[in-house]
């Protein structure tokens, strides 16, 4: 088991992968659609905005109570109904950024132990906060690889 101080980093570290798979796409490239039936590079960065307060709250739900109850979400219905192509992507990446500093902040005053914490998903059952965090450390780095895949398509460089 990671302890929570290289977890933390790695939590920390998504941020500047995410910025450095979007840097120098101008505003047609981040909301090109250049594979079909998948999200333009914009829908991702604005998927990934949306959940990383969403998967904070959870943390800190399973830091502050005893086996609290964490609710799904569908993210098909925020890509759907919350206007991901009128947004801005600094502001999005500055979301992400700001709420995974913050949440580090709290990560940082927990102890070891805090990891085994866990909290009741609605859909995928008990979660633990060492689950969570892993998760959000994966969320960004699986979403790069669809990035990474919509720049191929565009011709621009990757990675």
């Amino acid at each position: 088991m990671k302890t929570v101080g290289q977890m933390i980093e790695a939590y920390l570290a998504g941020v500047n992968t995410l910025r450095n798979a979007v840097s120098g796409m101008f505003r047609e490239h981040l909301e090109a659609r250049p594979i079909p039936g998948k999200w333009s590079t914009l829908e991702v960065v604005c998927h990934l905005s949306d959940f990383e307060p969403i998967l904070a709250d959870r943390m800190k739900r399973i830091i502050a109570m005893d086996r609290p109850l964490l609710m799904g979400a569908d993210e098909d219905r925020f890509v759907a109904n919350l206007a991901y192509h009128q947004r801005d992507l600094n502001e999005e990446l500055a979301v992400i950024d700001v709420t995974r500093q913050q949440m580090a902040r709290i990560l940082r005053a927990v102890p070891n132990e805090a990891l085994s914490r866990p909290g009741i998903h609605n859909e995928r059952g008990l979660i633990t906060l060492e689950n969570m965090l892993s998760g959000a450390i994966n969320h960004i780095l699986h979403h790069i690889t669809f990035i990474e895949e919509k720049r191929k398509a565009l011709g621009l460089p990757t990675g």
